[in-house]
């Protein structure tokens, strides 16, 4: 199976790149934010704790997130492959999922991180949070999720270094520029 990570920073372009991925490789998809999504707007347990975390800029507990992603591979029988958007986001997450994978005979077969000046960022989310209505998409809990990112997600690209499956895209340009470097880095690694 083809496993791609796709990651970086909030608002760098994850969720638009995993759509490109997705139809040029024919991957199953998982994003934890669709997931998430799904459960707070399904009123759900899980959602009413989830969006409590997501309110204030901080990251949903790795049991909450590693038993959903665990079911969703479960469900994905056949696939080809699997672009995981916004998962893992700490080095707990990459090691779960080093074992869930394994269970499935897979492993992860690159790791894409859309990098992003902060400045950049910040403008972007801005941008989202006026045509979308996202609640997490206003000045302060843009700043909160990145220095999050920053120091608890960021430790993540030196695991995947270490398995030898990190590339490193370049996210500022046109879309299908930096598609283009994806698909490169993805090629790459079949």
């Amino acid at each position: 199976m083809l496993n791609v990570v796709i990651f970086g920073p909030p608002g760098s372009g994850k969720g638009t790149q995993s759509e490109n991925i997705i139809e040029k490789f024919n991957l199953a998809h998982i994003s934890t934010g669709d997931l998430l999504r799904a459960e707070i707007s399904g009123h759900t347990q899980l959602g009413t704790i989830a969006k409590s975390f997501i309110d204030k800029g901080e990251l949903v507990p790795d049991e909450t997130i590693i038993g959903m992603i665990d079911n969703k591979i479960e469900s994905l029988v056949g696939a080809k492959g699997v672009i995981f958007d916004g998962f893992p986001r700490t080095v707990a997450q990459a090691e779960a999922l080093e074992e869930l994978l394994a269970e499935h005979n897979s492993k992860v077969s690159v790791m894409v991180n859309l990098e992003v000046p902060k400045e950049e960022l910040v403008e972007r989310l801005l941008k989202r949070g006026e045509t979308s209505g996202r609640s997490d998409d206003n000045l302060e809990t843009i700043e909160k999720r990145i220095s999050v990112y920053e120091s608890q997600t960021s430790p993540v690209i030196d695991f995947y270094k270490a398995k030898k499956v990190y590339k490193a895209i370049q996210g500022v340009g046109s879309v299908d520029g930096i598609f283009e470097s994806i698909s490169a880095a993805i090629e790459g690694a079949k």
